[in-house]
């Protein structure tokens, strides 16, 4: 029984000289230079001190070699790079991109991050950066939404549309597909999205609070990510049913791979049971580059006192 590989950096089937991010199940479009520079594929030849003439004869027969190998490889990877082949990869594993001897070893992904064994912080591989375990916060266990990084532990009945409701939860992901470049038009693009989704409609498209009624901004500026310069918008809502809450959508640009925009969304309900609002900016305060310390601040990096 093959077993699929777990999400992380692995050698790209169509371009091995990077690294493409495996979400588990298939090839994304984020790639990366490896962690390890390539070395040469042949040496240069010393030189030919004594000037024998079967010495440059058997250097010049090297470098024809070796040009032919390269245009040979590189007429390979330029058709091994065209948009079918990427609809061919997508749907090959990094195990079984390696599936004869004569192809070498599976890829194995990049070595563990500093802060991967460290229990007060959940680390986001693909977009290069942490995010603080307050109290009060897990990371989530057996989560259906892959973009989940952090959600409070315990669950309630929803008071709308059957279902189980968390009193919070965070999500980051990369803002692929958008034309949109910078920090403050995303956070702004996003907010209603990111509010339909903690209090309009769930994954199966249920209503767990019967809808947004109404919403008013309380605050929005912009903020230091990750050593990053971020914008930030934050809504609060009122739902059909139940306490409402407030949502959060906060964007920022990555510091690994292609530096895409990140952007994350922090919802919390209203009420005695549910964090304090005060956790959104701590969470905020908190991300970090992975295998960074003291890596916030920078321009915008308060982003002031919670309403």
């Amino acid at each position: 029984m093959s077993m699929t590989p777990p999400p992380g950096w692995y050698r790209d089937p169509s371009y091995p000289l990077v690294e493409r991010w495996w979400d588990g199940t298939a090839w994304t479009d984020h790639r990366r230079q490896p962690e390890v520079p390539q070395q040469p594929l042949v040496p240069a030849p010393p030189a030919d001190s004594s000037g024998s003439g079967r010495a440059r004869t058997v250097a010049l027969v090297t470098a024809a070699v070796v040009l032919v190998a390269a245009i040979v490889t590189g007429g390979v990877l330029l058709r091994h790079d065209g948009r079918d082949d990427d609809k061919a990869t997508a749907r090959t594993t990094p195990a079984a991109a390696s599936s004869t001897p004569d192809e070498g070893p599976s890829p194995s992904p990049s070595g563990p991050s500093p802060s991967a064994g460290d229990k007060s912080v959940v680390v986001d591989e693909l977009n290069g950066i942490t995010f603080p375990v307050l109290d009060g916060w897990a990371k989530p266990q057996y989560a259906a939404d892959h973009d989940m990084v952090l959600s409070t532990p315990r669950t309630y009945d929803c008071p709308g549309d059957p279902g189980l409701c968390r009193h919070g939860r965070v999500d980051s992901r990369t803002a692929t597909a958008t034309d949109v470049t910078s920090p403050k038009a995303l956070a702004e693009g996003d907010i209603e999205d990111a509010a339909d989704s903690a209090y309009g409609h769930d994954l199966v498209g249920s209503r767990p609070f019967r809808g947004i009624t109404s919403h008013s901004v309380v605050k929005s500026g912009s903020v230091a990510v990750a050593g990053r310069a971020g914008y930030f918008v934050r809504w609060k809502v009122k739902t059909g049913v139940g306490p409402g809450g407030y949502v959060e959508s906060l964007a920022f640009q990555s510091s690994v791979g292609s530096q895409s925009l990140v952007i994350v969304r922090i919802a919390i309900d209203s009420g005695s049971d549910a964090p304090p609002l005060s956790d959104m900016d701590r969470i905020t305060a908190g991300i970090r580059s992975v295998g960074a310390k003291g890596a916030g601040g920078g321009v915008g990096s308060s982003i002031g006192p919670s309403q």
